[in-house]
């Protein structure tokens, strides 16, 4: 531990502690704490050049619960996360973690420098559900752009050539495999798993050589001159 009253096993920090810790007289009589110091100093300059050195700190309290760690740990921890009150809600324990483990693969007979991290999804996943909730902002469930529809019975073929249209020009896009599905389940589809436009056909539409957009956030639809559709859904899915 360092000699310093300055500091303690709790002390957090960057360029500042590693040079207190360099000049710690306790510290500057182990090998090992200045070989570790030194590579301390190698990260932070590389943390400093990659312009990510205010989003890491030395923190003398962590600790793993492995013993084949051979080098530096490290976790990483989720800071600033509102809590829907405007404030911010305290701070969340780390979502990964791991560190250099050259001896372990050794145990194998091969001597391979060993960097590895542990991610918890699950937390992660929380936190990710809480922040959209909070949003009111809609969970995609599939990454299809636009879903195929049709305003009326007797339009599977139309529906089918349509889509491999969009398909050929790289749009993702699916209907609904029933043969006569009705208009409202195809929309309501589309509201449930987030896909954004709707390109429906119906008997009006072929009359009139066009096809129906509709854009699912707002509901407001659009007729569109079927050989301008392709161009048109690329334009809005880039906005």
């Amino acid at each position: 531990l360092p000699s310093s009253p300055h500091m303690s096993i709790s002390s957090a920090g960057g360029w500042h502690l590693i040079h207190q810790l360099c000049q710690d007289v306790k510290l500057s009589k182990s090998q090992l704490a200045m070989e570790g110091l030194e590579d301390m100093k190698l990260l932070f300059e590389y943390l400093t050049l990659f312009g990510i050195i205010d989003q890491v700190s030395l923190d003398l309290s962590l600790a793993r619960g492995l013993d084949y760690y051979s080098g530096l740990i490290y976790e990483a921890v989720l800071l600033h996360q509102p809590n829907g009150h405007g404030r911010e809600a305290p701070r969340v324990d780390s979502v990964a973690g791991g560190g250099r483990y050259d001896g372990l693969v050794a145990s194998f007979g091969l001597k391979v420098p060993c960097v590895g991290v542990s991610i918890g999804v699950e937390r992660l996943f929380s936190i990710i559900e809480q922040k959209l909730e909070m949003s009111k902002e809609k969970i995609r469930t599939k990454e299809t752009q636009v879903l195929v529809a049709a305003a009326q019975k007797n339009f599977l073929v139309e529906r089918m050539k349509l889509i491999s249209e969009l398909w050929n020009a790289d749009i993702k896009a699916e209907m609904l495999y029933k043969k006569n599905p009705k208009l409202l389940n195809q929309l309501h589809y589309c509201e449930e798993t987030g896909i954004p436009l709707v390109a429906i056909i119906g008997q009006q539409e072929m009359n009139d050589g066009v096809v129906k957009l509709r854009d699912v956030a707002t509901r407001k639809e659009v007729d569109v001159p079927k050989e301008n559709l392709i161009e048109e859904i690329k334009k809005r899915l880039e906005k």
